[in-house]
């Protein structure tokens, strides 16, 4: 099982100019204190970014994150979480996604 089947996480968009994931919020998401763990955010964020990135690499290449940076914008306890991935740049060698 993969990181995206064991969280939950569905592909509901991957174009080389857009990602859409979305994963409903369960026990295993949650930290101590009953919010979505910083790291799942962070998960959606690179997923969604590395999956987009890779649809605009030629066949036989893989592109992999080499930086995330992540700002909590408000703590979530439950329902489904949404992530929009779109392209700031794409180069040769190196991406860049907001998320």
């Amino acid at each position: 099982m993969n990181l995206l089947e064991n969280l939950g996480i569905h592909q509901d968009l991957v174009t080389k100019d857009r990602v859409e994931l979305s994963m409903p919020v369960q026990a295993k998401h949650l930290q101590p204190y009953g919010i979505v763990h910083g790291g799942i955010n962070t998960v959606l964020a690179e997923t969604a970014a590395s999956l987009g990135a890779n649809a605009n690499v030629a066949p036989g290449r893989i592109a992999v994150g080499v930086n995330v940076t992540t700002q909590h914008i408000r703590a979530i306890r439950e329902g489904e979480i949404f992530v929009v991935a779109t392209p700031d740049h794409v180069g040769h060698t190196l991406q860049t996604w907001q998320a």
